[in-house]
């Protein structure tokens, strides 16, 4: 389905609460990881030589082990912008030197 379809099946408003059910509840992609690691840890121990590797695979040992996601800050936030802005040949509107990220606040 693409976006314009889903727009067009799905209001704003519920595809606004999947989005906020998923940052509490995400979709359980472990499981799905952890049932891939079962079939991949069999398969690989249907052909394991037992004289060159006496211990099983385990299924953990195929399961990808993904990075926490970090929160990035304002200033990180500001940095990826700048980069955008220029790449894009953007102007800087902000009337000051884009290199001073001091505040005024």
């Amino acid at each position: 389905m693409t976006v314009s379809e889903l727009l067009a099946r799905v209001s704003s408003r519920e595809l606004s609460e999947w989005a906020a059910f998923f940052t509490l509840e995400p979709w359980p992609e472990a499981k799905a990881d952890i049932r891939t690691g079962i079939i991949a840890s069999t398969v690989a121990n249907t052909g394991r030589d037992p004289k060159k590797r006496r211990r099983p695979f385990k299924p953990s040992e195929f399961v990808p082990q993904w990075e926490e996601r970090q929160e990035q800050g304002w200033e990180e936030q500001l940095r990826i912008v700048e980069r955008l802005n220029a790449a894009f040949r953007g102007r800087d509107l902000r009337g000051r030197d884009a290199g001073d990220r001091t505040t005024t606040d």
